[in-house]
Formats: C-alpha cells, sequence, structure tokens
C-alpha cells in the first residue's frame, strides 16, 4: 500500500497542478468605433503579447488575454487615424468595456 501511494502521489500532484492552470479564466476587451467604417483592425499589446482582431460593424472583442495592462490601438482607415488606448486593465474572468471610441480625421494639405 505504501508502494502504491509513493506512486500514485507524484501523479496527483501534476494532475493537480495542470487543473489549477486551467481554472484560470482569461479576460477580454470590448468596444465600439465611431464612425463604424472609420477602423478594420484593432490591436491588444502587453509587453510581447500581442492579440489582433477585427472591427465587424463598428463593433470589436479582443478574448482570451491574460490578467494585466494593455494599450488598446485601432488601425484607422483613411481619411481617419489612427488611435490608441493606454492603461486599460484586464481582470481574470471578466470582460474590460472601453466604450466608443471616436476616430479623428487626418487632415489634408
Amino acid at each position: 500500500m505504501k508502494k502504491f501511494i509513493v506512486n500514485v502521489l507524484p501523479l496527483f500532484l501534476i494532475l493537480l497542478i495542470l487543473f489549477a492552470f486551467k481554472m484560470q479564466n482569461d479576460g477580454a476587451i470590448q468596444g465600439k468605433v465611431l464612425p463604424p467604417e472609420g477602423a478594420q483592425m484593432v490591436v491588444a499589446i502587453a509587453g510581447r503579447d500581442t492579440i489582433a482582431a477585427q472591427v465587424n460593424s463598428g463593433s470589436f472583442m479582443l478574448a482570451k488575454l491574460k490578467p494585466g495592462t494593455y494599450t488598446v490601438w485601432l488601425k484607422g482607415v483613411a481619411p481617419f487615424r489612427d488611435t490608441s488606448i493606454v492603461n486599460v486593465a484586464v481582470i481574470e474572468g471578466t470582460t474590460t468595456d472601453v466604450g466608443e471610441i471616436r476616430l479623428g480625421q487626418s487632415l489634408r494639405n
């Protein structure tokens, strides 16, 4: 019996650790772009992590983000400018709504 416990205990501990990591719920960032046709892509950047998503009908959702602080960058479609929002907090298991992001137009010479 002692030999059985000695052999099974390490396996049980490994499974417990793997299950604990799987339990972590990722977060997300969502928002809206005004005007809706002003951007086609949105990117969230935190350190070396970069997650991109498409903007559909002015709405976006960046899912499966690790908890942390992100910069959200919207790639503007001409004549609209690129826009970024800094210090967007992502909390485990929640969706952070950055609200409506109004894109400015580029000035022409």
